[in-house]
């Protein structure tokens, strides 16, 4: 699933391209991927609007249109918005069609059509599930090492799914959790609550510093990422632990593993997170 430096980085190429295009048509390929409002009406309050902004939050993409509304996409698993010329070749899994003024198109492909996307006033943004309970975004000011410690004092769960609650800190999924973990040296099974005031500083580090970096690395690409102009990331180049099970870890030279936590899988250095 795209992650925040991934949607982060479709952000940033896409604003290169659309912002001040109007969109003069639509073409729905999978309707499903419309979560709100019915079709035709996102037909029609969609076609004749211009892309104003594009701002990013945790994991969604929003979209400021001329007459007042938002565009929210979520990309989910395997979802890909692209900026690309009208005789493209068109991918097998596009669902969604918006035609430019400028006589270009903004694509949305998802192969496994887990991603959505919502038209609602600007008033009624916060009504979105899932976006109206997002926590701080790690790489913005209100993300704090105070507001940190707070999150993580007496909490039961353990460390690897902390990162994940999207309530808790916004945008970080399974590849940046690990990571950041294995950066700081603490077990995916730890319990959130037991972390010292060293671990949590140093946690607090690690997960501006590893999001920062893999955002100039702009994202990572197993297989279906790609950025707004259809291009991969480069940050799968500098990962340590994830997905590098059996390779030695790049401080100690001890075999990465693969543990579960909860439902998630967790790659670490048995040696190096103790």
């Amino acid at each position: 699933m795209p992650e925040l430096p991934e949607v982060e980085t479709v952000k940033r190429t896409l604003a290169e391209h659309i912002l001040g295009l109007t969109v003069t048509g639509i073409t729905l390929n999978q309707e499903i991927v419309i979560k709100t409002p019915g079709i035709q009406e996102f037909r029609e309050k969609i076609t004749g609007q211009s892309f104003r902004n594009i701002d990013r939050r945790g994991k969604y993409l929003i979209f400021a249109l001329s007459q007042g509304s938002k565009m929210v996409v979520h990309l989910r698993m395997t979802g890909q918005l692209v900026y690309c010329e009208q005789d493209h070749p068109l991918k097998k899994h596009t669902h969604v069609i918006f035609s430019l003024d400028n006589g270009r198109e903004l694509r949305f492909v998802d192969q496994r059509r887990f991603g959505r996307i919502w038209l609602v006033p600007e008033k009624e943004i916060d009504q979105i599930s899932g976006l109206c309970s997002l926590g701080p975004e790690p790489l913005g000011e209100e993300f704090t090492l105070e507001n940190l410690k707070e999150n993580l004092a007496g909490k039961k769960s353990r460390i690897k799914l902390f990162l994940l609650d999207q309530s808790m800190i916004a945008g970080i999924g399974n590849i940046y959790a690990d990571e950041i973990l294995y950066r700081c040296g603490i077990h995916p099974e730890r319990t959130a609550g037991s972390l010292c005031h060293e671990e949590m500083t140093r946690l607090f580090e690690e997960i501006r510093s590893t999001l920062g970096e893999a955002v100039e690395h702009r994202g990572t690409t197993f297989s279906d990422y790609v950025d707004g102009r259809g291009d991969k990331g480069a940050h799968q180049h500098f990962l340590n632990v994830y997905q590098q099970v059996g390779k030695k870890c790049p401080r100690c030279g001890t075999a990465v593993e693969r543990v579960k936590v909860g439902s998630r899988s967790a790659y670490h250095c048995p040696g190096c997170q103790k």
